[in-house]
């Protein structure tokens, strides 16, 4: 029994010193996420998902692999935010170039590394689409979120040329706000007329850079201290590539056209068709990316579903057009608005002005462009050509949607073939015509009078008003 017992411990004890050894032995993960392109939604998302797989895999270290001449403010700012709040060591190896946006993100990583001819900077804050400098709104918020990264790393101790101990930033927050606004000097390195653009060796002198590396290895090697190490790089998956397609500011602009178009088009004519599901279709594609990534909150969502609604009333119960269609539309914008800004239930405290002002003008470029597209399909619709379908012709039996001459039906009478509320039949001389009521709604039988024809449709009034829906 003695030798038994002595056996038992002696197998426990030499089981832990195996765990033990086989856990010394474990590989490091080294965890790689390329930014080698424009930074946009598409770079954000691989950002993120790429970090939250770091976690899992309990790597020991992410680098960015970076290359980019910069991109959105926005998803920068996003990128910076992540990286300072995320609990494994984040390094950035500048590959050539981190220029604006670029820089932007670098700065927040822990530790950054260049090839000996990379370059950081120049990271004033421009319109997209025209390369002239933003207005000095967002160039104060661009300077803001540069001194912020560059003070998250904190100050460090040095004795300086008398012996005293003084306290420096690890990144001088100076250094930083001069990438952005060229009327901040760094001696010898950027005068009042330039922004700063750092090459390696001035990113060394100015405490920028932790090293220089002319390749991954040698940064994990030589750098990093892993002699031995596992690398495993981000690889985006198909949906990853679509839900960040979706959510470039260019495809939002175009879906929101959609919507807005879509809406119009079904005002025009009574019952719901082709424009409702072409709203309909874009607005799921806006939403449903900006949902899964956490920007749009249901009750944006809410806000958004409340204004169709309003809008369908005021389609299909009240006529005309009044408070109830303007409603609705100012519920829809304020909907599609919201849910491109990160605010938690209508609180914008930390939400940067360069983020409103992106999301503002998004909408706004989509509304533009609605209207011009509802000017151009409105003078295609019933032309010869891809759009002859799309209308009905005077040929069609049955009912006929417009005269070959309707200026000439202005002043006829003739009686409601169904009831106008305000859209519907009419019956002129034997022939059925969509008509619509100028002045309230008109039951089935009465007698109306033709008084103008606009946008393919007459407009008629009840020749006895009393027998009328009230306004």
């Amino acid at each position: 029994m003695k030798q038994l017992l002595i056996f038992a411990l002696f197998f426990s004890l030499s089981l832990h010193l195996f765990s033990q050894e086989s856990q010394n032995d474990e590989v490091p993960i080294i965890y790689r996420i390329k930014i080698q392109q424009n930074i946009g939604s598409h770079t954000w998302l691989h950002l993120r998902n790429g970090l939250h797989e770091a976690r899992q895999l309990n790597a020991a270290a992410v680098i960015l692999h970076m290359n980019t001449y910069g991109g959105a403010v926005v998803e920068a700012d996003s990128m910076s935010t992540a990286i300072m709040n995320f609990p494994l060591p984040i390094y950035v190896f500048i590959d050539n170039n981190a220029i604006s946006a670029g820089a932007l993100i670098s700065i927040a990583t822990d530790s950054i590394f260049m090839r000996s001819s990379g370059l950081m900077g120049a990271a004033t804050a421009v319109m997209g689409g025209t390369g002239t400098a933003a207005d000095e709104k967002i160039q104060a918020a661009m300077r803001g979120m540069m001194r912020r990264t560059a003070e998250s790393h904190g100050k460090t101790y040095r004795v300086d040329e008398h012996g005293d101990t003084i306290s420096v930033w690890r990144r001088d927050p100076t250094v930083a706000e001069a990438m952005v606004d060229k009327r901040i000097v760094i001696p010898g390195f950027a005068d009042s007329t330039k922004l700063l653009v750092l090459t390696a060796s001035e990113a060394m002198q100015l405490g920028f850079a932790d090293g220089i590396a002319e390749s991954l290895h040698e940064l994990i090697t030589e750098h990093l201290g892993f002699e031995n190490y596992v690398l495993i790089t981000y690889t985006p998956t198909l949906y990853d590539r679509i839900r960040g397609f979706l959510m470039s500011g260019v495809i939002q602009a175009f879906l929101i056209m959609l919507i807005i178009g879509g809406i119009w088009f079904e005002l025009q004519s009574p019952g719901v068709g082709f424009p409702s599901f072409v709203s309909v279709t874009a607005a799921i594609l806006y939403f449903t990316p900006l949902y899964l990534t956490g920007y749009a909150e249901n009750w944006e969502i809410l806000i958004f579903v409340l204004g169709l609604i309003l809008i369908a009333f005021e389609i299909f119960v009240f006529p005309g057009f009044g408070v109830t269609g303007i409603l609705g539309i100012v519920a829809v914008f304020i909907g599609l608005l919201l849910a491109l800004i990160g605010n938690v239930n209508f609180n914008f405290e930390g939400v940067p002005a360069v983020d409103m002002f992106r999301a503002f003008m998004t909408v706004l470029s989509g509304m533009i462009m609605s209207v011009i597209f509802v000017v151009f399909m409105s003078s295609r619709i019933g032309r010869p050509g891809l759009f002859r379908r799309v209308a009905l012709g005077s040929d069609q039996e049955g009912f006929v949607s417009v005269s070959l001459e309707p200026a000439t039906m202005v002043g006829q009478m003739g009686v409601a073939a169904t009831v106008l509320r305000p859209s519907g039949k009419v019956s002129i001389d034997g022939e059925l015509y969509d008509a619509v009521s100028v002045k309230g709604f008109v039951e089935k039988g009465d007698e109306v009078e033709v008084r103008k024809y606009e946008n393919f449709q007459l407009y008629v009034t009840p020749l006895n008003p009393l027998k009328g829906t009230l306004e």
